[in-house]
């Protein structure tokens, strides 16, 4: 369940830099919960364009109500298929502004389903899409030590990564590390406290 209204991060910067056009096209590869994509559209005028996407079905279903407005097409699709999922004529015709707001939302944080909390305990999930590829829980069951530690020191910029790595290869053969809360355990077994 999500809690309170999901508030899209540096608005009105975006905005500005994007320099709305009313006859404009704009493209926002990740519409989140819409935020971003809901004050571009009330800036375009009739005949403008806003073409959405969004890998979480989650985030796609949140822009329902903006599929009556012509203006808009919203498509569930991952960043190597956005030309397909939005048809490659529209992204030929051109586009006026292009927005990519990366990383992961607040909603996600706050569903502890979609395994992305460590103060909501969860599955240990962690995808974008939970439909497609290879859960955390999974993919921790048969990685190898060095692949969870390259995984942390590059992906996680984390300085203990070879530390963790070893203690989630040790926790693992005890028992299969399948939710936040256990994650976040050996983590904090496996840091030094400062």
């Amino acid at each position: 369940m999500e809690t309170g209204a999901h508030i899209p991060v540096l608005l009105d910067e975006v905005l500005e830099h994007l320099a709305i056009r009313p006859d404009g096209c704009y493209l926002d590869c990740t519409f989140g919960r819409g935020g971003h994509s809901r004050e571009i559209l009330r800036r375009l005028g009739p005949t403008g364009r806003l073409l959405a996407c969004d890998r979480d079905a989650t985030a796609v279903a949140a822009g329902a109500d903006l599929r009556a407005d012509p203006r808009v097409t919203l498509v569930q699709a991952r960043f190597s298929t956005i030309a397909s999922a939005l048809g490659a004529d529209r992204l030929q015709a051109g586009l006026d502004g292009v927005l990519l707001d990366l990383g992961v939302s607040s909603p996600q944080f706050d569903q502890a389903e979609r395994g992305f909390s460590f103060q909501h305990d969860g599955p240990l999930d962690m995808r974008m899409d939970p439909d497609s590829g290879e859960s955390v829980a999974d993919w921790l069951a048969h990685a190898e030590q060095h692949e969870i530690e390259r995984c942390l020191r590059d992906y996680g910029e984390e300085r203990h990564a070879r530390r963790i790595a070893r203690r989630l290869c040790d926790a693992r053969l005890r028992e299969p590390i399948l939710t936040t809360a256990q994650l976040a355990a050996v983590i904090a077994g496996a840091v030094p406290r400062s």
